[in-house]
């Protein structure tokens, strides 16, 4: 079976068909869901989200795009928000220079803070970074020299191969979305295919960036097999060992996410 680490269930696209969504998940055996939160003054709707299914959980963070909006919440509260059963991972969080929504230094601080609270819990940072490589590992290595260790995902990457190979070389993990399977993403399936499978993870990103064959449609974690088959065809082995894999990877990193939860949907 399969995990989608990085989804948002709680957006409206998903709102009159939640029960489906998860549903059509299962069935094609994504047994494990992460809906990522974009805002901490919204985490309660995320939550809620997590809280109606037993195989999906959540993170609580603050996008880049919003990142001035969000400055006043202190790391304590992130901690302490992070501290309910279902919240296993912290974000997402990161830089993202090309919309430009929220300015660079608020970025900065935010990712920042996202970091110290990472860093504080153990639960994995899912970082979002476009059109930023050299800044984020920048300040991902400045973190690390200065404060130590902290558990992290690339997540849906589409930056260059120097960004990818360094960022596994400090010890971080790379996900891919459906944008692997584009016609126009040679380069990216190169890195997928090259970077060792144990540092490697599939998601959606929900509702966008549908895989081929759904690509321009909405994108529901269900699709995220498309993904796992787009980077298997690229490292030329069995999807199922490539989803073994990425669910090993998984678990390693999301720590807080009991095998329990996995299993009772194997066996259903």
């Amino acid at each position: 079976m399969l995990v989608d680490h990085h989804c948002h269930l709680d957006f409206p696209d998903f709102s009159d068909d939640l029960a489906g969504v998860v549903a059509r998940a299962g069935a094609a055996g994504v047994g494990l869901m992460v809906t990522i939160s974009t805002r901490i003054r919204a985490f309660d709707q995320v939550l809620a989200v997590a809280n109606q299914f037993d195989n999906v959980f959540c993170s609580v963070g603050t996008h880049p795009h919003n990142a001035h909006e969000e400055l006043d919440i202190p790391v304590e509260e992130i901690v302490r928000l992070s501290a309910n059963p279902k919240v296993v991972a912290i974000g997402e969080a990161g830089l993202d220079f090309h919309y430009d929504h929220s300015s660079p230094d608020a970025q900065e601080q935010g990712f920042r803070n996202h970091i110290a609270a990472a860093r504080e819990t153990g639960l994995p940072l899912e970082i979002h970074a476009r059109s930023a490589d050299e800044q984020t590992i920048a300040i991902l290595e400045d973190e690390l020299k200065s404060g130590g260790a902290f558990p992290a995902i690339l997540h849906c990457f589409t930056g260059g191969k120097k960004m990818a190979y360094r960022a596994v070389d400090l010890g971080f993990t790379v996900s891919f979305s459906g944008i692997v399977s584009f016609k126009g993403a040679p380069e990216l399936r190169e890195i997928a295919a090259e970077l060792p499978l144990d540092a490697i993870l599939v998601e959606t990103d929900a509702p966008y960036l549908a895989p081929v064959p759904f690509r321009g449609k909405t994108n529901e974690p269900a699709y995220v097999a498309h993904t796992a088959k787009a980077v298997a065809e690229a490292r030329k082995i069995e999807v199922e060992a490539l989803a073994a894999a990425t669910t090993n990877n998984f678990f390693k990193l999301f720590k807080k996410v009991p095998r329990s939860a996995f299993a009772s949907v194997e066996g259903a």
